[in-house]
Protein backbone atom coordinates (compact mmCIF):
# COMPACT_ATOMS: atom_id res chain seq x y z
CA UNK A 1 0.00 0.00 0.00
CA UNK A 2 1.06 3.51 -0.67
CA UNK A 3 -0.55 7.02 0.08
CA UNK A 4 2.09 8.33 -2.26
CA UNK A 5 4.57 7.68 -5.38
CA UNK A 6 7.78 8.20 -6.13
CA UNK A 7 8.32 10.12 -9.25
CA UNK A 8 9.96 8.14 -12.14
CA UNK A 9 9.88 8.27 -15.86
CA UNK A 10 6.54 6.95 -17.38
CA UNK A 11 6.30 5.74 -21.25
CA UNK A 12 2.68 7.10 -21.59
CA UNK A 13 2.35 9.77 -23.36
CA UNK A 14 -1.18 10.88 -22.53
CA UNK A 15 -2.58 14.23 -23.37
CA UNK A 16 -5.81 14.09 -21.02
CA UNK A 17 -7.23 12.80 -18.36
CA UNK A 18 -8.70 9.19 -17.38
CA UNK A 19 -11.63 7.31 -16.52
CA UNK A 20 -12.76 7.99 -12.68
CA UNK A 21 -16.11 6.38 -12.56
CA UNK A 22 -16.47 4.84 -9.42
CA UNK A 23 -16.94 7.22 -7.54
CA UNK A 24 -19.42 7.58 -3.97
CA UNK A 25 -20.75 10.80 -4.90
CA UNK A 26 -24.30 10.67 -4.03
CA UNK A 27 -25.90 13.17 -6.21
CA UNK A 28 -25.76 13.11 -10.14
CA UNK A 29 -23.28 14.63 -12.18
CA UNK A 30 -22.83 15.31 -16.18
CA UNK A 31 -23.27 12.56 -18.39
CA UNK A 32 -20.50 11.88 -21.33
CA UNK A 33 -21.81 12.42 -24.39
CA UNK A 34 -21.90 9.56 -27.26
CA UNK A 35 -22.34 9.59 -30.83
CA UNK A 36 -19.12 11.14 -31.78
CA UNK A 37 -18.90 11.21 -35.59
CA UNK A 38 -21.64 9.67 -37.67
CA UNK A 39 -21.96 6.04 -39.02
CA UNK A 40 -20.17 7.47 -42.68
CA UNK A 41 -16.70 7.87 -40.40
CA UNK A 42 -17.39 4.16 -40.00
CA UNK A 43 -17.88 3.34 -43.26
CA UNK A 44 -15.04 5.54 -44.47
CA UNK A 45 -12.29 3.51 -42.15
CA UNK A 46 -13.36 0.08 -43.25
CA UNK A 47 -11.55 -1.09 -40.57
CA UNK A 48 -12.22 -4.39 -37.87
CA UNK A 49 -14.06 -3.37 -35.00
CA UNK A 50 -12.93 -6.26 -33.19
CA UNK A 51 -8.79 -5.62 -33.98
CA UNK A 52 -9.96 -1.70 -32.91
CA UNK A 53 -11.87 -3.05 -29.74
CA UNK A 54 -8.51 -5.03 -28.57
CA UNK A 55 -6.62 -2.32 -29.36
CA UNK A 56 -7.76 0.22 -27.02
CA UNK A 57 -8.02 -2.99 -24.54
CA UNK A 58 -4.70 -3.31 -24.65
CA UNK A 59 -3.98 0.78 -23.47
CA UNK A 60 -6.09 0.53 -20.98
CA UNK A 61 -4.58 -2.46 -19.34
CA UNK A 62 -1.91 -0.59 -19.43
CA UNK A 63 -3.21 1.77 -17.05
CA UNK A 64 -5.23 -0.65 -15.04
CA UNK A 65 -2.70 -2.77 -14.02
CA UNK A 66 1.04 -2.05 -14.45
CA UNK A 67 3.04 0.51 -12.10
CA UNK A 68 3.35 2.54 -15.00
CA UNK A 69 -0.08 3.31 -15.79
CA UNK A 70 -0.52 3.61 -11.99
CA UNK A 71 2.09 6.34 -11.80
CA UNK A 72 0.95 8.26 -14.59
CA UNK A 73 -2.41 8.23 -13.20
CA UNK A 74 -1.69 8.82 -9.80
CA UNK A 75 0.20 12.05 -10.65
CA UNK A 76 -1.88 13.10 -13.28
CA UNK A 77 -5.22 13.06 -10.93
CA UNK A 78 -3.40 14.45 -7.62
CA UNK A 79 -2.73 17.43 -10.33
CA UNK A 80 -6.47 17.75 -11.17
CA UNK A 81 -7.83 17.34 -7.45
CA UNK A 82 -5.07 19.22 -5.57
CA UNK A 83 -3.73 16.90 -2.49
CA UNK A 84 -4.20 17.69 1.01
CA UNK A 85 -1.31 17.38 2.77
CA UNK A 86 -2.58 17.29 6.54
CA UNK A 87 -0.66 14.46 9.12
CA UNK A 88 -3.75 13.56 10.96
CA UNK A 89 -6.05 12.90 7.87
CA UNK A 90 -3.35 10.65 6.24
CA UNK A 91 -2.51 8.94 9.36
CA UNK A 92 -6.53 7.94 9.31
CA UNK A 93 -6.35 7.08 5.86
CA UNK A 94 -3.40 5.20 6.26
CA UNK A 95 -4.72 2.86 8.98
CA UNK A 96 -7.95 2.50 7.36
CA UNK A 97 -6.19 1.69 3.90
CA UNK A 98 -3.86 -0.96 5.59
CA UNK A 99 -6.89 -2.60 7.46
CA UNK A 100 -9.24 -2.77 4.44
CA UNK A 101 -6.60 -4.40 2.39
CA UNK A 102 -6.09 -6.88 4.86
CA UNK A 103 -9.44 -7.82 4.84
CA UNK A 104 -9.65 -8.17 0.93
CA UNK A 105 -6.33 -10.04 1.36
CA UNK A 106 -8.71 -12.60 3.15
CA UNK A 107 -10.70 -13.23 0.07
CA UNK A 108 -9.36 -11.70 -2.76
CA UNK A 109 -5.40 -12.32 -2.60
CA UNK A 110 -4.82 -10.14 -5.94
CA UNK A 111 -5.15 -7.07 -3.92
CA UNK A 112 -1.50 -7.44 -3.54
CA UNK A 113 -0.76 -7.84 -7.39
CA UNK A 114 -0.78 -3.75 -7.46
CA UNK A 115 -0.74 -2.14 -3.80
CA UNK A 116 -3.67 1.00 -3.55
CA UNK A 117 -2.03 4.84 -4.35
CA UNK A 118 -4.21 6.60 -2.44
CA UNK A 119 -4.16 10.46 -1.00
CA UNK A 120 -6.20 13.12 0.65
CA UNK A 121 -7.92 15.54 -1.95
CA UNK A 122 -8.86 19.00 -0.98
CA UNK A 123 -12.21 18.92 -2.05
CA UNK A 124 -14.22 20.25 0.43
CA UNK A 125 -17.84 17.64 0.08
CA UNK A 126 -18.45 14.03 0.93
CA UNK A 127 -17.06 11.66 -1.51
CA UNK A 128 -14.08 9.34 -2.37
CA UNK A 129 -13.19 7.45 -5.60
CA UNK A 130 -11.00 4.97 -7.21
CA UNK A 131 -10.15 5.07 -10.89
CA UNK A 132 -8.00 3.08 -12.95
CA UNK A 133 -4.74 1.57 -11.52
CA UNK A 134 -6.28 1.37 -7.69
CA UNK A 135 -5.44 4.77 -7.58
CA UNK A 136 -7.78 6.74 -5.22
CA UNK A 137 -8.53 9.87 -3.61
CA UNK A 138 -10.80 10.46 -0.27
CA UNK A 139 -12.25 14.50 -0.43
CA UNK A 140 -10.89 15.83 3.15
CA UNK A 141 -14.60 16.44 3.33
CA UNK A 142 -15.14 13.01 3.48
CA UNK A 143 -13.43 12.86 6.69
CA UNK A 144 -16.22 15.74 8.18
CA UNK A 145 -19.44 14.02 6.96
CA UNK A 146 -18.76 10.55 8.70
CA UNK A 147 -19.33 9.82 11.93
CA UNK A 148 -16.18 7.89 12.67
CA UNK A 149 -13.88 5.56 10.79
CA UNK A 150 -15.91 2.45 10.58
CA UNK A 151 -18.47 4.62 8.28
CA UNK A 152 -14.90 5.97 6.17
CA UNK A 153 -14.46 2.44 6.14
CA UNK A 154 -17.56 1.23 4.29
CA UNK A 155 -16.78 4.03 1.75
CA UNK A 156 -13.31 3.21 0.74
CA UNK A 157 -14.56 -0.90 0.89
CA UNK A 158 -17.22 0.01 -2.19
CA UNK A 159 -14.48 2.41 -4.09
CA UNK A 160 -11.76 -0.41 -3.45
CA UNK A 161 -14.40 -3.30 -4.68
CA UNK A 162 -14.16 -1.02 -7.91
CA UNK A 163 -11.00 -1.02 -7.88
CA UNK A 164 -10.31 -5.18 -7.46
CA UNK A 165 -13.53 -5.73 -9.95
CA UNK A 166 -11.74 -3.41 -12.23
CA UNK A 167 -15.01 -1.36 -13.15
CA UNK A 168 -13.66 1.88 -14.59
CA UNK A 169 -11.88 0.27 -16.94
CA UNK A 170 -14.75 -2.61 -18.40
CA UNK A 171 -17.36 0.27 -18.07
CA UNK A 172 -15.27 2.28 -20.36
CA UNK A 173 -14.46 -0.25 -22.77
CA UNK A 174 -18.25 -1.06 -22.52
CA UNK A 175 -19.35 2.64 -23.70
CA UNK A 176 -17.22 2.84 -26.78
CA UNK A 177 -19.93 2.88 -29.58
CA UNK A 178 -19.01 2.07 -32.71
CA UNK A 179 -17.56 5.27 -34.40
CA UNK A 180 -15.37 5.74 -31.47
CA UNK A 181 -14.15 2.21 -32.60
CA UNK A 182 -13.51 3.41 -35.82
CA UNK A 183 -11.87 6.32 -34.88
CA UNK A 184 -9.07 4.98 -32.67
CA UNK A 185 -8.98 1.88 -34.85
CA UNK A 186 -8.33 3.49 -38.06
CA UNK A 187 -4.83 3.73 -39.73
CA UNK A 188 -4.54 7.55 -38.62
CA UNK A 189 -4.18 6.78 -35.42
CA UNK A 190 -1.72 4.47 -34.29
CA UNK A 191 0.98 4.30 -31.00
CA UNK A 192 1.07 7.84 -28.80
CA UNK A 193 -1.90 9.24 -31.07
CA UNK A 194 -3.81 6.65 -30.04
CA UNK A 195 -3.35 6.61 -26.86
CA UNK A 196 -3.76 10.80 -27.08
CA UNK A 197 -6.77 10.03 -28.53
CA UNK A 198 -8.24 7.51 -25.81
CA UNK A 199 -6.96 9.71 -22.92
CA UNK A 200 -8.92 13.00 -24.44
CA UNK A 201 -12.22 10.87 -24.66
CA UNK A 202 -11.68 9.49 -21.20
CA UNK A 203 -11.89 12.89 -19.99
CA UNK A 204 -15.41 12.99 -21.04
CA UNK A 205 -16.37 10.31 -19.73
CA UNK A 206 -14.39 10.85 -16.10
CA UNK A 207 -17.50 11.97 -14.63
CA UNK A 208 -19.83 9.06 -15.68
CA UNK A 209 -20.41 6.97 -12.60
CA UNK A 210 -20.30 2.96 -13.21
CA UNK A 211 -23.90 0.71 -13.80
CA UNK A 212 -26.27 0.36 -11.03
CA UNK A 213 -25.12 -3.15 -11.78
CA UNK A 214 -21.65 -2.62 -10.80
CA UNK A 215 -22.58 0.07 -8.22
CA UNK A 216 -24.17 -2.98 -6.44
CA UNK A 217 -21.22 -4.94 -6.78
CA UNK A 218 -19.08 -2.64 -5.23
CA UNK A 219 -21.65 -2.68 -2.23
CA UNK A 220 -21.61 -6.52 -2.01
CA UNK A 221 -18.04 -6.30 -1.68
CA UNK A 222 -17.52 -3.72 0.76
CA UNK A 223 -20.33 -5.78 3.26
CA UNK A 224 -17.51 -8.66 2.37
CA UNK A 225 -14.32 -7.02 3.11
CA UNK A 226 -15.95 -4.79 6.34
CA UNK A 227 -16.99 -8.67 7.92
CA UNK A 228 -13.61 -9.58 7.34
CA UNK A 229 -12.46 -6.92 9.63
CA UNK A 230 -12.56 -5.23 12.99
CA UNK A 231 -14.94 -2.62 11.83
CA UNK A 232 -18.44 -2.86 13.00
CA UNK A 233 -20.24 -4.20 10.02
CA UNK A 234 -23.33 -2.13 11.19
CA UNK A 235 -21.41 0.97 9.61
CA UNK A 236 -22.69 -0.37 6.27
CA UNK A 237 -26.26 0.44 7.51
CA UNK A 238 -25.25 3.56 9.60
CA UNK A 239 -23.42 5.36 7.16
CA UNK A 240 -26.42 5.20 4.34
CA UNK A 241 -28.59 6.82 6.98
CA UNK A 242 -26.02 9.18 7.72
CA UNK A 243 -26.44 9.92 3.67
CA UNK A 244 -30.18 10.03 3.54
CA UNK A 245 -30.31 12.73 7.19
CA UNK A 246 -27.94 14.72 5.45
CA UNK A 247 -28.26 14.82 1.85
CA UNK A 248 -31.60 13.00 1.21
CA UNK A 249 -32.63 10.15 -0.54
CA UNK A 250 -32.03 9.68 -4.43
CA UNK A 251 -34.77 7.72 -5.95
CA UNK A 252 -35.52 9.31 -9.44
CA UNK A 253 -38.74 8.46 -10.82
CA UNK A 254 -40.92 9.64 -14.56
CA UNK A 255 -39.03 11.53 -17.07
CA UNK A 256 -35.99 11.93 -14.79
CA UNK A 257 -35.73 8.25 -15.26
CA UNK A 258 -35.00 8.89 -19.23
CA UNK A 259 -33.54 12.29 -19.24
CA UNK A 260 -30.76 12.13 -16.42
CA UNK A 261 -30.84 8.56 -15.12
CA UNK A 262 -28.57 7.83 -11.70
CA UNK A 263 -26.30 5.54 -11.94
CA UNK A 264 -26.07 4.96 -8.28
CA UNK A 265 -29.07 2.96 -6.45
CA UNK A 266 -30.95 5.29 -4.05
CA UNK A 267 -29.44 6.25 -0.72
CA UNK A 268 -33.03 4.14 1.20
CA UNK A 269 -32.59 1.14 -0.62
CA UNK A 270 -28.43 0.89 0.46
CA UNK A 271 -29.30 1.79 3.57
CA UNK A 272 -32.43 -1.26 3.92
CA UNK A 273 -30.31 -3.65 1.62
CA UNK A 274 -27.34 -3.42 4.15
CA UNK A 275 -29.70 -3.88 7.15
CA UNK A 276 -31.23 -7.15 5.82
CA UNK A 277 -27.34 -8.09 5.42
CA UNK A 278 -27.11 -7.29 9.01
CA UNK A 279 -30.01 -9.71 10.17
CA UNK A 280 -29.05 -12.84 7.55
CA UNK A 281 -25.28 -12.39 9.27
CA UNK A 282 -27.04 -12.50 12.96
CA UNK A 283 -28.87 -15.68 12.33
CA UNK A 284 -32.12 -13.71 11.88
CA UNK A 285 -31.87 -12.88 15.15
CA UNK A 286 -31.78 -9.11 15.45
CA UNK A 287 -33.30 -6.39 13.28
CA UNK A 288 -33.60 -2.66 12.89
CA UNK A 289 -36.95 -0.46 12.18
CA UNK A 290 -37.26 2.78 13.15
CA UNK A 291 -34.28 3.12 15.39
CA UNK A 292 -35.33 0.35 17.55
CA UNK A 293 -33.17 -2.18 18.07
CA UNK A 294 -34.97 -5.97 18.24
CA UNK A 295 -33.87 -9.34 19.50
CA UNK A 296 -35.60 -11.88 18.24
CA UNK A 297 -38.91 -9.66 17.73
CA UNK A 298 -38.60 -8.19 21.05
CA UNK A 299 -37.76 -3.84 21.53
CA UNK A 300 -33.92 -4.07 23.13
CA UNK A 301 -33.32 -0.91 22.74
CA UNK A 302 -34.09 2.43 20.94
CA UNK A 303 -30.27 4.47 21.00
CA UNK A 304 -30.29 8.36 22.61
CA UNK A 305 -28.55 10.31 20.11
CA UNK A 306 -24.90 10.53 20.62
CA UNK A 307 -21.23 10.87 19.07
CA UNK A 308 -22.88 13.35 16.36
CA UNK A 309 -24.99 10.42 15.36
CA UNK A 310 -29.25 10.51 15.58
CA UNK A 311 -31.41 7.25 17.65
CA UNK A 312 -31.31 5.73 13.52
CA UNK A 313 -27.91 5.64 12.61
CA UNK A 314 -26.58 4.40 16.03
CA UNK A 315 -29.38 1.66 16.04
CA UNK A 316 -27.40 0.54 13.16
CA UNK A 317 -24.21 0.74 15.02
CA UNK A 318 -25.85 -1.52 18.20
CA UNK A 319 -27.19 -3.87 15.56
CA UNK A 320 -24.27 -4.21 13.90
CA UNK A 321 -22.40 -5.58 17.54
CA UNK A 322 -25.35 -7.62 18.30
CA UNK A 323 -25.08 -9.40 14.48
CA UNK A 324 -21.25 -9.96 15.53
CA UNK A 325 -21.90 -11.46 18.50
CA UNK A 326 -24.88 -13.84 17.36
CA UNK A 327 -22.69 -14.78 14.25
CA UNK A 328 -19.49 -15.61 16.42
CA UNK A 329 -21.28 -17.85 19.01
CA UNK A 330 -21.17 -14.55 22.21
CA UNK A 331 -25.27 -15.03 22.75
CA UNK A 332 -24.40 -18.51 24.16
CA UNK A 333 -22.91 -16.42 26.82
CA UNK A 334 -24.70 -14.44 29.58
CA UNK A 335 -25.24 -10.27 28.94
CA UNK A 336 -23.43 -8.62 31.58
CA UNK A 337 -22.02 -4.70 32.54
CA UNK A 338 -18.50 -3.41 32.24
CA UNK A 339 -19.10 -0.30 33.61
CA UNK A 340 -21.69 1.33 31.21
CA UNK A 341 -21.01 -0.93 28.08
CA UNK A 342 -23.20 -4.13 27.78
CA UNK A 343 -20.90 -6.94 26.63
CA UNK A 344 -22.45 -10.24 25.36
CA UNK A 345 -19.47 -12.79 25.60
CA UNK A 346 -16.82 -10.85 24.59
CA UNK A 347 -18.43 -8.52 21.94
CA UNK A 348 -19.55 -5.24 23.23
CA UNK A 349 -22.56 -4.64 22.27
CA UNK A 350 -23.21 -0.42 23.40
CA UNK A 351 -22.16 2.14 25.40
CA UNK A 352 -24.42 3.54 27.61
CA UNK A 353 -24.46 7.62 27.54
CA UNK A 354 -26.96 10.25 28.99
CA UNK A 355 -30.66 9.73 27.36
CA UNK A 356 -29.91 6.29 27.05
CA UNK A 357 -31.37 3.70 29.75
CA UNK A 358 -29.82 2.40 32.86
CA UNK A 359 -26.79 -0.57 31.72
CA UNK A 360 -27.96 -2.95 33.80
CA UNK A 361 -31.57 -2.86 32.54
CA UNK A 362 -30.37 -3.47 29.01
CA UNK A 363 -28.45 -6.43 30.19
CA UNK A 364 -31.51 -7.89 31.61
CA UNK A 365 -33.71 -7.26 28.96
CA UNK A 366 -30.83 -8.89 26.72
CA UNK A 367 -30.99 -11.41 28.64
CA UNK A 368 -34.45 -12.00 28.86
CA UNK A 369 -34.79 -12.06 24.93
CA UNK A 370 -31.90 -13.18 23.51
Amino acid sequence: MKRSVARKTVTLLLAGYFAFGSTFAVYDLPRAEAGLFDIGDILQAGINIAQARDTVKKQLDVLDKTADGQQYIFERTQSQTGVYDDPYLNERLDGIMANMTAAIGQVDKTVYDLPYAYYVSSFDYFNAACGMGHVMYVNKGAFDFVANDDELAVVLGHEMGHGQAHHVAKSYLHSIDRALLAQVGSAALGGTALTEYLANATYAYSSVHASKGDEKEADALSWDYMIHSNYNPGATAAVWQRVLEKLGDNTQSGVNLWINPSDHPNNMSRRDRYEKKLEEYSGKHVSVKDGNVSVNGKKFVTPAPAGGMSTAERAYFVEGNLAAAYHNGHNKQAARADGNTVMLGAQPIMTCVDGDENVQTLVDRLNKNK
